[in-house]
Parts: C-alpha cells; sequence; structure tokens
C-alpha cells in the first residue's frame, strides 16, 4: 500500500468515526500532496510523497516554537496533536547511537579519510536515513566521525 493509498483508507476511517481533527490533518497532508504533484506535474512516488510529509512535519515544529516563544500553549497544544498524526506517516526516529553506527559504516564504505569528504558521507548518509533523522544531527555525527579519522 503506497502512503497515498494510507492517507486515503486513513482519512475515510477518522471520517467514519468521526475524528474531526484527524480528518483535518489527513485533508492537509493529501492537499500538500496533491498540490506539489500539480506544481511538478507529475504523480509523485512514496519517496516524493515522504519529502512532502517531512516539509509538513516542519511546518507543524515551527509553528510549535513560534506559539510557545509567544506564549499561546492552547495553539502551540494544538499544532502538537496535529504534528502526532503526520509523524504516524514518517518512519521511526533513529537514535545518535544508530546514526552513529550507520555513519560510521557509510565512512567506511565511502574511504573517507577527512572533514574533505563531509559532502560524499553526507550525500550517502541522508540517502539511507531519510526521513528517519535530522539533518543538524547527521551533520554533527559527520563531522565528529570525520575528525576522529583524520586524527
Amino acid at each position: 500500500m503506497t502512503l497515498k493509498e494510507r492517507f486515503e483508507e486513513d482519512y475515510k476511517t477518522a471520517f467514519k468515526a468521526g475524528q474531526r481533527e484527524v480528518v483535518g490533518v489527513l485533508r492537509e497532508l493529501k492537499a500538500a500532496v496533491k498540490n506539489a504533484e500539480i506544481a511538478r506535474r507529475k504523480d509523485f512516488d512514496d519517496n516524493e510523497v515522504l519529502d512532502v510529509i517531512m516539509g509538513q512535519a516542519k511546518q507543524h515544529e515551527d509553528s510549535i516554537r513560534q506559539f510557545t516563544a509567544g506564549r499561546r500553549d492552547d495553539l502551540a497544544n494544538m499544532e502538537r496533536a496535529q504534528l502526532k498524526v503526520v509523524e504516524q506517516y514518517l518512519p521511526a526516529k533513529l537514535s545518535p547511537d544508530e546514526l552513529r553506527d550507520i555513519v560510521g559504516e557509510l565512512i567506511t564504505q565511502a574511504g573517507a579519510t577527512g572533514p574533505k569528504d563531509m559532502g560524499a558521507v553526507m550525500k550517502l548518509v541522508m540517502q539511507k536515513v531519510r526521513g528517519q533523522a535530522d539533518g543538524a544531527l547527521v551533520k554533527n555525527i559527520v563531522t565528529d566521525e570525520l575528525a576522529k579519522r583524520s586524527a
């Protein structure tokens, strides 16, 4: 079952169950995917749909930060609830230890020897952990691991 099919099934189930909040979030996700497909003039595969979902999750996270900073806990809580629905469609997050293992493996596989190989390693890691880790965390771990190997 593709992600788009899963949205549709979950949307129907939530609609029948009267879960208005879930229906609203799924409607937003479906619309975001459809708008992105229209903009690119093609049907998306699961990886492209995953990119759209990650973008939606990032928007919710940004909203939570802004509402929290503005002391609007009611709106921040609403965004948190919506983010939980969106996160159901994302792969499970990797722990820093799991990520460090993957980075070490890919550095060895790429034959990287130091910080000059950062770009190549980042590309490999981000392809492998797509949707499972934050880019900033990946960058920090790759930087640390490459620094260890160059010393």
